[in-house]
């Protein structure tokens, strides 16, 4: 996977501010229970009413989308980065 580097020079965000994040994955056992375990490591007030899953046509994939309260750059890419390490995520958007 590519590795996602943040900028703060070319980032447009006034941080703090409500950030949707959406991570996919294949849709096995346990999948958004560890990503929503692994965002709250990085975004622990995390409400449940900013947490929505959609699966795929098929039902392969689930996406997993939540929108944080993000403190800066450097919070968005330790999640990101905990995210993609964890070896179930597709993509991180």
């Amino acid at each position: 996977m590519d590795t996602l580097d943040i900028d703060e020079n070319s980032v447009k965000i006034e941080f703090p501010c409500e950030y949707p994040v959406k991570v996919m994955g294949k849709n096995v056992a346990k999948f958004s229970e560890m990503i929503l375990e692994i965002i709250r490591l990085h975004a622990p007030d995390l409400r449940d009413e900013n947490i929505s899953f959609r699966p795929s046509r098929n039902n392969n994939y689930l996406a997993v989308n939540v929108i944080i309260y993000a403190t800066g750059t450097q919070q968005l890419q330790a999640l990101f980065d905990d995210l993609k390490a964890s070896g179930l995520v597709s993509m991180v958007l």
